[in-house]
């Protein structure tokens, strides 16, 4: 059996292909539907009109919606597979070997991209915090040619750089560059979300009516929840103008109907308006209003007080909530109350014990119960020695109220951030886990946005980094964050034994080598015969192999020695690599049968997948042997790099 070689415009060297993926689904449900263009599958529009009706299929300019210039380019940006990967940094994270939360540092349009296979599905909350295009510097401009180029300039990785010009009203772009921006990461966060998924995006006056439209376009206007108003401060300056605002929008939506809203803790007030004032054997009780505001004339009966025989009618234009015979049981049961001494106006019971054991959600959040600003920045400073290098980090309690509602039901759930900045969201996830000993993951992921000195807002964040020795970016401050949330929290909850570490990736070029031509035509022949990048580690290939074939990033490996040669098994025996730079004629056989017998061990579940160095092998024969031999013990596909 000949090894397939992985190119690097195979399916297994991209993320995935969604528009393939969408053509896939359309074909199956209307086979009709595909015909051949110039670029391969197409849809035949006449056929689609005469599918849905003339009526529902439209391609005019004039329609509702939110349209703006770039909008179908953006749409492309989220349909086009990234060709980067996201090379393991073991020395920036803590406890590697056993942590299940994941920090990305990188343009995080590449990084969904990358995630797609590995996590789609998968995630339960979403959570972002995105610029609020208030007319700084927009630091994520996506280049349609080469978005890993171009985010590896802007970031001051390569050489070239990338000019950033203020997005300010002024220059006619101002809600257009935003709108850019937007689209493709929610477009991509959508496929991430479980079904009973939910996302929760904050945002200011500025950009919220325009968000609203675009999510209502990606996630449906059906799966719109609430816009939540966040108080997020105590008041306002005296010598402020106009009318300044003190809150915050929080969009929810979820991404089905499968979705199950979860209830806030009780608090202690609410609670204390219950009594026992008859000292009756179910418990405390609160009375209740028996009055409907409507009309019924079945339900417009007198009530006759047990004791004092007295009647009581429902207010003109009202009636009793029950009707005349189960009212009588009630009142039978001692679940109707007249007063201590019966001459009150009936009113019910409300016991404790049967009431849910939390209360519904509102669109009002207060900061009484989800914090405030500087509460938020007294956190941060807690942590950072009395100093916060985070301009605007989101308080803890906030985004707890996001989790009561969103991941309460759920088990062992994903929150994904894309926008990490602050990493107040990997801060809470750890807080929540130690205080409810449950096992949330997070994954966050934060652009290395490099750090002015010079400009006010940036100074405190650059200093911080300088003091610690790391480069002037935020996502080194989203990591130093993420460092001192988990000694904190394993300081305050001594006996919490759980996850408080994450693994670092960052977003690079693919260790897949594709041709690049210099001209030197013999030159470029012998540099081709080495497939990979010739300054990646095995542990680099590794983990693009996990990404590409879909794996979680922080899936158990094992490692054994077979054969004198390195191999590896990633989920129990679903992925087996040997990496090793020779493999010779005599080796191929006792290499092949080693794994062969070790997978048999572990015996997996599903298909399983071996990969090899592609120039490792000393010639076809070593190749064509071990390969027979691995579909002989059942391992069928067998790909080299």
């Amino acid at each position: 059996m000949p090894i397939k070689k992985i190119e690097p415009t195979s399916p297994e060297a991209q993320s995935a292909n969604i528009q393939t993926d969408n053509i896939a689904q359309l074909k199956a449900l209307f086979p009709e539907l595909l015909t051949e263009g110039p670029a391969g599958a197409a849809i035949n529009v006449d056929v689609l009109k005469g599918l849905v009706g003339d009526a529902t299929a439209t391609d005019a300019d004039e329609k509702y919606g939110l349209n703006w210039h770039g909008k179908r380019r953006a749409r492309q940006l989220a349909l086009t597979p990234s060709t980067g990967t996201l090379r393991p940094c073991p020395e920036d994270s803590v406890d590697w070997d056993t942590t299940q939360n994941l920090m990305i540092e990188g343009d995080n349009l590449e990084v969904l991209k990358l995630l797609q296979k590995s996590y789609a599905g998968k995630v339960k909350l979403i959570y972002i915090d995105p610029p609020y295009n208030t007319g700084k510097d927009f630091v994520y401009p996506d280049n349609f040619q080469d978005n890993i180029k171009n985010y590896l300039e802007l970031t001051g990785q390569v050489e070239g750089g990338v000019k950033i010009s203020s997005n300010t009203e002024a220059s006619g772009r101002f809600h257009t560059d935003w709108l850019n921006m937007m689209y493709p990461r929610l477009k991509l966060a959508r496929n991430l979300l479980r079904e009973d998924g939910v996302i929760f995006i904050s945002i200011d006056d500025s950009e919220v009516a325009n968000l609203r439209q675009l999510a209502d376009e990606i996630f449906g206007q059906e799966s719109f929840l609430t816009n939540a108003i966040w108080q997020k401060k105590y008041g306002v300056s005296s010598d402020a103008k106009g009318i300044p605002g003190m809150h915050d929008h929080v969009l929810v939506y979820q991404k089905s109907d499968s979705f199950n809203p979860g209830i806030l803790p009780r608090s202690d007030k609410q609670d204390a308006a219950y009594k026992n004032l008859d000292n009756d054997p179910r418990g405390l009780w609160r009375s209740d209003n028996l009055t409907r505001t409507e009309y019924r004339a079945r339900d417009f009966y007198a009530i006759v007080a047990p004791k004092t025989k007295q009647e009581f009618f429902p207010p003109k234009g009202s009636s009793w909530r029950h009707p005349e015979d189960e009212m009588k049981k009630l009142i039978a049961d001692n679940r109707i109350w007249f007063g201590l001494d019966g001459q009150n106006r009936p009113a019910a019971k409300r016991f404790l014990s049967e009431v849910k054991q939390g209360v519904v959600a509102s669109g009002w959040w207060p900061f009484s119960e989800v914090g405030h600003t500087d509460e938020s920045k007294k956190e941060v400073q807690a942590l950072f020695e009395k100093v916060s290098p985070f301009d605007t980090p989101k308080p803890i309690r906030l985004i707890n109220r996001m989790f009561d509602i969103g991941i309460s039901d759920a088990e062992s759930p994903i929150v994904l951030d894309f926008f990490a900045v602050s990493g107040s969201t990997g801060h809470a996830v750890l807080a929540r886990n130690a205080t409810t000993n449950r096992h949330v993951r997070y994954i966050l992921v934060q652009l290395p946005e490099p750090l002015n000195p010079d400009q006010k807002e940036q100074k405190l964040g650059a200093d911080c980094c300088d003091q610690l020795g790391k480069p002037r970016t935020i996502a080194e401050l989203t990591k130093e964050r993420l460092r001192r949330a988990g000694a904190k929290v394993k300081a305050d909850n001594p006996l919490f034994s759980g996850d408080t570490g994450f693994r670092v990736f960052k977003l690079d070029s693919s260790n897949i080598r594709a041709w690049q031509p210099t001209g030197d035509i013999a030159q470029d022949l012998v540099d081709n015969m080495q497939h990979l990048q010739v300054d990646r580690t095995d542990n680099d290939v590794l983990y693009e192999l996990l990404l590409k074939l879909g794996l979680d990033l922080c899936v158990p490996i094992e490692v054994r020695t077979i054969e004198g040669k390195t191999v590896h098994s990633i989920g129990a025996g679903v992925l087996m690599a040997c990496l090793d730079a020779h493999v010779g004629v005599a080796q191929a056989e006792a290499l092949a049968l080693g794994m062969a017998a070790w997978h048999k061990e572990l015996a997996p579940a599903g298909d399983s997948t071996a990969v090899f160095r592609d120039s490792a092998f000393e010639n076809d024969v070593a190749k064509s042997n071990l390969a027979a031999i691995l579909e002989q013990h059942g391992i069928k596909q067998v790909r080299s790099l």
